[in-house]
């Protein structure tokens, strides 16, 4: 039985799991960034980032901005 789009129920669960990963990741990374103390301006930076470009900036953050945060 379709159930979406043509898609069946594996297939739709597949897609709700990728759309899931690419709203919860940016979320994430939002949340960890405002909750972190950085230097001067980096936390608006990061901010910035990670609102703009939603997917790429939390993959830059998690890579990049989490090393900048202050212990």
């Amino acid at each position: 039985m379709e159930l979406f789009i043509g898609l069946g129920g594996i297939e739709l669960l597949f897609v709700l799991a990728i759309l899931g990963f690419f709203i919860l990741l940016p979320l994430i990374a939002l949340i960890d960034a405002l909750r972190s103390s950085f230097h001067g301006n980096d936390k608006l930076v990061w901010v910035l980032v990670i609102l703009l470009f939603p997917f790429l900036g939390a993959i830059l953050y998690f890579v990049i901005g989490r090393n900048q945060r202050i212990p």
